[in-house]
């Protein structure tokens, strides 16, 4: 991901085509407005096969922020193409709509030779250009089988998009009980273009098993970010 600082806000760049055998693959734009809107999806078949009933699908990571509807030759979130010959490139075009950022891959169904094909893209990002600022990663600073009784600390990275107040950050475990329950609350410091800010939140597990850490950033009452990890807790 390519990013640069245009009238203080950090705006991103499209990214060269990117690569994950046998298809090379771009999808723009990165940074989109709010609303109803239009992903263009590039593909081309590197490999000496061609590709025959070929299914291509564009999916969301977060459907409540991000939704794909197709395009306007009918339903669906997928496009079909006859077939996508070696060295062959086409382009796509996905209807959205978006509340807010949401990571988006695509897949791909179709028959080599008389087997099936399955392949599946890397996540791609899509940044809604209103928001002030994106939760990065989350980190538990742990090795990822612990102790109970062991405290131990979640790590989240805010990195500000354009400058802006009101920003708060939110850190939940839930255990292997289920209950789930807010470690911290923390309110964020007003961030420039690209600058980034760490904040940490401490629990000490009681149970045995999985536990899920989440960390929510929010705009007002609006949830702009969210990130989870893992992590497995094991007797002293």
């Amino acid at each position: 991901m390519v990013y640069h600082v245009d009238n203080g806000e950090l705006k991103m760049k499209a990214i060269m085509s990117r690569y994950k055998y046998p298809i090379e693959y771009e999808l723009n734009p990165m940074s989109i407005d709010k609303g109803n809107g239009w992903l263009t999806l590039k593909l081309r078949n590197t490999s000496k096969d061609t590709l025959k009933g070929v299914d291509i699908q564009l999916h969301s990571l977060d459907t409540y922020y991000l939704t794909v509807y197709g395009t306007w030759y009918g339903f669906g979130s997928g496009q079909y193409l006859k077939e996508l010959k070696p060295d062959e490139e086409v382009e796509l075009v996905f209807r959205i709509n978006a509340l807010g950022s949401a990571d988006v891959y695509a897949t791909m169904m179709a028959r080599e030779d008389i087997s099936f094909f399955w392949w599946e893209s890397g996540w791609t990002h899509i940044n809604v250009t209103e928001e002030k600022a994106e939760l990065e990663r989350l980190l538990v600073l742990s090795h990822p089988y612990t102790q109970i009784g062991k405290t131990l600390s979640a790590e989240a990275t805010v990195k500000g998009l354009r400058k802006g107040t009101g920003l708060k950050l939110e850190f939940w475990v839930e255990p292997p009980s289920g209950r789930s329950e807010k470690q911290a609350t923390t309110e964020i410091k007003e961030l420039s273009a690209g600058e980034e800010a760490r904040y940490t939140a401490e629990f000490t597990p009681k149970e045995m098993g999985s536990y899920t850490i989440y960390a929510y950033l929010y705009d007002g009452w609006q949830r702009i970010g969210h990130k989870t990890n893992y992590i497995h807790v094991q007797r002293q």
